[in-house]
């Protein structure tokens, strides 16, 4: 098992990141240890286990094709998406039969994927 994948943010994008995976997502934010907390940025934990952790990057560029993949209810999460604003991409159904996934992005421009389980 995984215990969590890093994502990162510009400077001073930590605000965005909890409106979206705390607000949008409902992902619950975790505390960060103190001294990893003095570097910014913030972790959240992902519904089927494990972590999110969002890291600064003072030289940010956003993951436009790197991205993980989460598991979710797909029509329910991207109707969420589409009323927060967020795209929603549907992948072709013939590329992995029976596993209907979209890709989106976050505030950021990180590629995410989200698939049936």
């Amino acid at each position: 098992m995984i215990h969590h994948v890093q994502l990162a943010c510009p400077p001073g994008g930590e605000a965005a990141a909890r409106a979206f995976y705390a607000g949008v997502l409902g992902w619950p934010e975790l505390p960060k240890p103190p001294l990893l907390a003095a570097r910014g940025g913030c972790w959240f934990t992902i519904p089927d286990g494990g972590e999110l952790h969002i890291g600064v990057e003072a030289d940010f560029r956003p993951a436009r094709k790197a991205h993980p993949a989460f598991t979710a209810d797909v029509a329910a999460l991207a109707a969420v998406l589409v009323a927060a604003g967020s795209p929603v991409h549907w992948a072709d159904p013939a590329e992995i039969p029976g596993r209907p996934r979209f890709h989106t992005a976050d505030p950021h421009g990180n590629r995410l994927e989200f698939l049936a389980p």
